[in-house]
């Protein structure tokens, strides 16, 4: 996955741990972008964000806010020393 630019249907279905019938369901929906190259779709990897945000729920939302500033509270000056190198 490191160098594509488009990911498969499978590979969106694995990644969000449905179906690759719920991922052609979206798909024809219009809440996941994709290209028809040749009797396939293809997901441009680009849109991966945009399809992580959609499927992540308020309450996960919420925890990953509360983690990521605890993480800084606590290694705020860690983090900003790392960076700097």
């Amino acid at each position: 996955m490191k160098n594509k630019k488009f990911l498969t249907v499978k590979e969106v279905a694995n990644f969000l741990g449905i179906s690759r019938v719920a991922v052609f369901k979206k798909i024809k929906k219009g809440q996941i972008k994709a290209e028809k190259i040749g009797r396939n779709f293809a997901v441009p990897k680009k849109e991966l964000g945009f399809i992580l945000e959609e499927s992540l729920k308020e309450e996960d939302k919420k925890l990953i806010d509360k983690a990521v500033r605890k993480t800084v509270k606590d290694y705020g000056e860690t983090l900003k020393l790392l960076g700097s190198e």
